[in-house]
């Protein structure tokens, strides 16, 4: 049974993986010309708050934190990319500064795509730019929702959801009955949820002790995800 039959999963997740697949062969063409592959480890930088755009990113394989710096040497994280996704086309389409940062969270191969290629193929492909349009309109959804949800739900409820969304990101061969291990730091998770890492850690006991979820390490495996939907308060 897929969890999108009792929880809208779409109303959380971007859906970049989408925007590349099946494009006219000459307009995929042009945006492979130029472009670069780069291997990053744990935490390493991939493009940095106020810094210029000048290309746009595809996740090949791993995972990546967006995220702004906050006050004290913080983070908030904002979104979670997976693989097949892009990144920091929103600063290079307005011509602005990058308003976040992005760091890899594990092992992950990037795809570095020049500025000039990427305009030049959104600006005569119709297949394109109508992809992408529908994509910003939906991201403005999804961060719509995570505006609503701090602030109107209680740490508590933040964490249970954002846990069901990081479970649908982490499953990787997925097959009914297998466990999804979601390996996040509880700083990292600390920064998702918008609340301390003291928090966290009690409540991921409290999630435990009711038969919830199981740790091992710093990986979390959720065992019940309807009474995570219930926990999150989620209609």
């Amino acid at each position: 049974m897929s969890i999108g039959e009792f929880f809208s999963i779409d109303k959380w997740d971007f859906k970049s993986q989408s925007i590349l697949s099946d494009l006219p062969p000459e307009d995929f063409e042009l945006l492979q010309m130029n472009q670069s592959e780069q291997s990053y480890n744990k935490g390493e930088i991939i493009f940095r708050q106020g810094s210029f755009p000048s290309g746009i990113f595809y996740i090949k394989k791993g995972k990546v934190k967006k995220y702004k710096l906050v006050e004290e040497g913080g983070e908030q994280i904002i979104y979670i990319a997976n693989e097949g996704e892009l990144i920091g086309y929103h600063a290079l389409l307005s011509g602005e500064r990058f308003p976040d940062s992005a760091a890899a969270l594990e092992k992950s191969i990037v795809v570095f795509i020049p500025k000039e290629d990427f305009l030049e193929v959104l600006g005569k492909s119709n297949v394109l730019s109508g992809r992408l349009l529908k994509l910003l309109s939906h991201e403005f959804t999804v961060l719509v929702n995570g505006l609503t949800l701090f602030a109107q739900r209680s740490v508590r409820e933040r964490l249970a959801l954002q846990l069901i969304v990081l479970r649908e990101k982490y499953k990787i061969n997925f097959h009914p009955g297998m466990d999804v291990e979601i390996n996040l730091s509880r700083e990292d998770l600390a920064n998702l949820v918008g609340a301390r890492r003291e928090n966290i850690i009690r409540i991921l006991s409290e999630f435990k002790e009711m038969g919830v979820l199981e740790t091992r390490g710093r990986k979390i495996v959720v065992k019940d995800v309807r009474r995570l939907i219930t926990l999150a308060n989620y209609r």
